[in-house]
């Protein structure tokens, strides 16, 4: 069975250009991942994003877990697209990729 969540997950992910799923929020991340992610995203030129923090939102890192069969967060989607985490972001900025990404609009 699907878990309850994953309607209120895909919400999220739609409702946002850009989301992010993290541990503390963009203003005061919590792990060193989320903040190199949310900084990462800003460099690429991503003004505003949605953001939930999974350590006060327990039940919904269950069904992000689900959604996206990803075991970590940060999880970062773009256009509603599940882009990865930390390490996948940081590369497509380096090459230029999540600046292009970002730049599309859906």
């Amino acid at each position: 069975m699907a878990h309850p969540l994953i309607s209120k997950v895909e919400e999220k992910v739609k409702g946002n250009p850009v989301m992010i799923f993290m541990k503390g929020t963009p203003e005061f991340p919590q792990c060193g991942f989320s903040a190199r992610a949310v900084q990462v995203l800003k460099a690429a030129g991503a003004e505003k994003m949605g953001a939930v923090d999974v350590l006060s939102d327990d039940p919904l890192w269950d069904a992000l877990e689900e959604y996206t069969k990803w075991p970590t967060v940060p999880q970062i989607f773009i256009n509603g697209q599940f882009v990865g985490g930390c390490d996948i972001v940081t590369e497509l900025y380096e090459r230029g990729e999540l600046q292009d990404l970002l730049a599309k609009k859906s």
